[in-house]
Formats: structure tokens, sequence, C-alpha cells
């Protein structure tokens, strides 16, 4: 035997089993394509060696750190731009971990507590992303330590010391842990989804209760930048029936999902939580949160500081303390409002009108809340986008004056400073004050999938398509099953007219209308991105279900409240006009 320092490569390709499962022989056949293609030549080309092949991943050694840095970026830039254009179901990618150790070499093979630390670093990483140790970092040269984020200490399975770790992200330019670099972007944060929490119990508290715990968790998480946390409403269906919380997780491509109970009596409230590690379905934790009802909101913010804490320890506790969520005063108003955002859910008529209803009681029976005037101005640009307002002006005022009391109530409300951004662009072409909201936005909310959403929708207003796009992946990948996903992938196949690639832009806006037929702007983009792909049959057949949905449409009364700004809104207008819109 002999020892020798080296730097060692553990890569893993995510979801693997799925993948064979979905298209075994496929699968292996495109990995071992992209091995002999870009991984073998990689590894040789920086003077490393491919000690071990894993069937779904590999382990390498380097001389130098820097050497195995260089090579792991290089193979996640090159493997995402070679699986660009599979579908995201089928698409391999890699996570990657890299840790500097003396090890054993015997028969050409390495043994010993740092080939086992380098795997187990590789399991925390993100899909298309790299984590190194301490020690690799301190190897580093400058050009690599500009690339790396420190994410603090963390604890390995079966390690006493825990080990503090730098994820990598592509390019030097991006800011640390920003999540908007596609599919198969570099993300090195902590991603979660909380599932519904089931009711138990007996009392005269409504359901909607259990509903209030996981909104208040997820609004707190939604405000760190160091996690990536999915919307509620993409988790909705999963409170109707029994579900494999890990089967879930991996459907929503996160490392964690929480689950959880809500027991109530009349006085007293029990809150139990399980958190769940997807990647080999371990339980991380399990706590109980007794309290008096009075108490709920405090047990609700103990529940996201421990969460935080655990998946990610590296923040700090006065930017737990900021993310928490402002608490009612009034419990019925709170009520009210958790039943308004279930029928907001639902994107029908009957329940959009009703919902106006119980926001509007909300608000006059605690003025201070800020949550009942966020979701009103959010009503109200619904209303103008969605289900064809009677008065598109006033509704944009009301929404304007909604958002803007809320942020009087709660500077740090995400949604309301996206929707009042968006009103500044949709309704009053204001894009540089518009702007300013939506960056705003995104700082206070970087997991609000409506804040990312509606920056891409400005960013396409105004012609900067490569930011549409950005912004608008970002907003999808969020609320990738949401009811609202109509107006996410509307907006990202918007965003993807803009840039010009318009098979995307078709692609995104079928589906966008496959989710909910009944949406005019979803409607509109498709049939101008079916012109601009040069599909004409499919335009005209693209009129013919837009006409049905608003026989009263007309290029002239459009055209004029159309927020598009020049050359993009002559191009829009005129691929509408010549689908055979008519004027």
């Amino acid at each position: 035997m002999q020892r020798h320092l080296v730097a060692i490569l553990s890569a893993d390709v995510v979801g693997y089993m799925r993948l064979s499962e979905a298209a075994e022989e496929e699968t292996h056949h495109r990995l071992m394509a992209l091995k002999t293609e870009l991984i073998d030549p990689c590894v040789s080309e920086q003077g490393g060696r491919i000690v071990k092949n894993t069937g779904d991943g590999f382990l390498a050694t380097f001389d130098s750190a820097p050497a195995a840095t260089r090579c792991a970026l290089w193979l996640q830039n090159a493997l995402a731009t070679a699986t660009a254009d599979q579908p995201v179901a089928l698409r391999i990618a890699f996570r990657m971990g890299i840790h500097l150790a003396d090890v054993i070499l015997d028969s050409g093979d390495i043994f010993g507590d740092g080939v086992n630390v380098a795997a187990r670093l590789q399991s925390y990483a993100e899909q298309g992303g790299v984590i190194m140790s301490e020690a690799v970092f301190e190897q580093a040269d400058e050009a690599i330590r500009a690339l790396a984020s420190d994410m603090g200490e963390i604890f390995l399975r079966n390690h006493k010391q825990p080990v503090r770790v730098f994820a990598l992200r592509s390019e030097a330019g991006s800011p640390p842990q920003q999540i908007g670099e596609g599919p198969a972007g570099i993300d090195a944060r902590a991603s979660i989804a909380v599932l519904p929490f089931r009711l138990s119990g007996s009392g005269s508290h409504r359901s909607s209760v259990a509903d209030g715990v996981v909104d208040s968790i997820i609004q707190s998480l939604s405000g760190l930048k160091e996690l990536f946390v999915i919307s509620r409403g993409s988790t909705l269906d999963y409170g109707r029936r029994r579900i494999d919380p890990v089967a879930v997780g991996r459907k929503l491509g996160v490392r964690y999902v929480m689950d959880g109970t809500v027991s109530l009596s009349d006085r007293r409230v029990r809150i139990s939580t399980e958190l769940i590690a997807n990647e080999n379905g371990a339980v991380v934790s399990a706590d109980h949160y007794d309290g008096k009802v009075g108490e709920l909101f405090d047990l609700q913010d103990r529940i996201s500081l421990k969460l935080v804490k655990t998946i990610a320890p590296h923040v700090r506790e006065h930017e737990l303390q900021r993310a928490l969520r402002q608490h009612p005063q009034n419990m019925t108003a709170y009520d009210l409002l958790l039943q308004a955002l279930g029928l907001l859910y639902k994107m029908d008529g009957d329940s959009f009108a009703h919902a106006r209803g119980l926001l509007q009681q909300a608000m006059a029976l605690d003025p201070s809340y800020a949550p009942p005037f966020t979701y009103t101005a959010l009503w109200h640009v619904f209303r103008v986008g969605e289900f064809g307002s009677p008065d598109p002006q006033g509704d944009a005022q009301v929404a304007a004056e909604r958002a803007r009391a809320a942020l009087e109530r709660d500077g740090n409300d995400a949604l309301a400073l996206a929707i009042y951004g968006h009103v500044q662009a949709f309704f009053l072409r204001d894009m540089v004050t518009a702007q300013r909201f939506l960056d705003r936005a995104i700082e206070a909310g970087p997991s609000v999938a409506m804040a990312w959403t509606m920056s891409s929708a400005t960013r396409g207003f105004a012609g900067d398509g490569r930011l549409a796009v950005l912004h608008g992946e970002t907003g999808q990948r969020l609320a990738p099953a949401d009811p609202y996903r109509f107006f996410h992938e509307g907006i990202l196949a918007q965003a993807h007219y803009v840039s010009g690639d318009y098979d995307q832009a078709v692609g995104w806006a079928r589906s966008a209308v496959a989710h909910n037929p009944s949406i005019r702007f979803t409607m509109r983009t498709l049939v101008a991105s079916l012109v601009a792909a040069g599909r004409l049959t499919e335009a005209a057949d693209a009129v013919d279900r837009l006409l049905l949905v608003q026989p009263d449409f007309r290029l002239a009364s459009y055209a004029p409240r159309c927020p598009f700004l020049p050359p993009i809104l002559e191009q829009w207008i005129g691929h509408l006009r010549q689908a055979g819109l008519p004027d």
C-alpha cells in the first residue's frame, strides 16, 4: 500500500433510478456517450485519472486542487450545453463534490476517509452543482476562489466533526447563490418543498389553520437567499391524498421535503413535523411543537427557525428574524385570507369573484395586516390580464393602491413589491420604476415565484430577451406544478419570443394554454409565436380558439394598451395581424 495526497472528484447522476425506470437502455447509452465524449477527455486533459466507475457516476483523482475544480466546472458547463435540447424529465445531470486528502493507493484504486468525504460532499450539491471542501478552497487559485460561495459548516453522515464547504458557480460575473440559470444551472443552495399539513383533532377552528401553518413557513423560507423553496401552490394536490414524501421530492427536484400534522383542541395546538432527505429517504429531524391556540404564530416561527438552522446552518440569526412573516392581529381576518387564497388558486369565475369579498372583509377586520392588501392587488392584476376587466384602468389604479398600502404595512413584502412593479410596467409603461421595484422584490423574496415571473414580463416588455428568459425560467422552476403555472409558463413563452427563440416560445405557450385554455394572453402569445416560427396553419387554428374565448378581440383596441415597447411592439402586433386576427 502507498499513500498520496490527491484531489478527489466524486460525481453522481441526479435521479439515475428514475431515469432508468423511464428509459433504461436509452439512459445507459446517453450516459456512456457523455462519458466517452466529454468526461474522460476532460479528466485526462486536466491531468486526472478516473479510478472508479460507479454505474451512475465516477471517482477521479488529480494531483492538484485547481485542476480538479477546473475539470468539474468545465464538465458541468459542457454537460449542460450537451443536454440542453433534451426533455427536462430525461436530461442527465450530475452532482459533484471535491475534497483534498491523503488516501491509500492499492491495486489502482483509492481508499480512506477522504474518499468518503468527497462522496458525501457530492450528495449536498444541487443538480449541475459543485461543492468543495475548505481544504480544496485553500489550495485554489484566485480565479477559482472568485467563483466560490462560503456555505458554512455541514455535518456529514457518520462524521463527528463538521466540514466547512464552498459552492462553485459557473461564471465569475454571477452573484453568489443566484438562481435562474436554468434546469441544469449551478445552484448550491438547499432546496425544499413543504407539503400540506394534515389536520387532526376537534374544536371550532377551521381546517384552514393547517394551510396557514404551511403558508407561514413557506413565506418565511422564501425570504432567504440561501434556500430554494417550491411554491405553496405546487404542493397543494399532495394534501388531498396520502403520498410518499420522497417521491414528491424527487418529482419536484428538491433535496428536502417537510411533512406534518396540526392537532387542535379548544385551547391547545400541537404541530408535528418531519424533515426528510430526498437523497436516501432518511428522516433528518422529527419535532413536536406544543402551545396554546393563541401562540400558533409563535410556534410557526419556531418551526421556520429550526428548519433553517438544520438545512442552512450558515444563515445568520438576524436574517432569519427578518424573514419571518408579520403576524395578524385578528384571527377571523387571517382565516378569511386563507379561504380567499384557496379560492384564488382555483382560477374559475365564481371562485375568483368570491375571493374578492373575503379579501375585502379581511382588510376591514385587520387594517394593519399586509397580506390581504397584497392579494387584493393580485386579484385586480388577474382581473385585467386573465379574466377580462370591464375597466382595465380602474383595476390598474386599485392594484397599485392596494400594493402600496401593503408596502406601507410591510415594506419587505416581496409579492407586494412585485405587483407594484408589474403595475408600473403593464399598465403605466414606466419600465424604470417597474424594474426598481421588481429587483427589490427578488431581493426580499428570492424564492417568490411571482417576483421572478413578473420581472421576466417587464424585461420582455422592454425588449431584454436574455434577462426575461433567465427570470422566467426561475419563476417556472419555483412553481412547477402551481395552479398559476399557466401564468409562469405564458410569461416564459413571451420571454423566448422576445429573445427570438420561437420554437421554445411555442412549446411553453402550448403548455400554458393546456393548463388553462381560457386565459387570453397565453393564447395571444401562442398565436404570435407560431407566426414568428413560420407555422401559419397552426397559427390560424390558434386564432380560432382565441376568438372563441374572446370574440370581441380587435387589434385596434388592443394595440394601444399592449405593454411592449418599440420595436417589439410593432413586431408583436404584426405577427398577430399576419395570423388573421381582426383589426
